[in-house]
């Protein structure tokens, strides 16, 4: 059984691409961004099937990362 890691929206983490995002990416993120893990509307909470929707800094929507992928910044 794979264990995912615990990210909580709100928090920000760097990306760092586990080989499943850099196989097949679902989002605009880049190698060592930092990244914020938001609660998209609709879906369901951060963590869930090891996956979690991000924003930059910013706030703009870059997608959807397998939570192994975010690290403590």
């Amino acid at each position: 059984m794979t264990r995912f890691k615990r990210v909580r929206a709100g928090r920000l983490y760097r990306y760092m691409p586990v080989p499943m995002d850099r196989l097949d990416p679902k989002s605009s993120a880049s190698d060592g961004q930092r990244v914020r893990v938001i609660r998209q509307p609709g879906c369901p909470p951060p963590g869930t099937m090891g996956h979690a929707h991000v924003t930059d800094v910013d706030g703009h929507f870059l997608g959807l990362v397998c939570v192994n992928s975010l690290s403590d910044l």
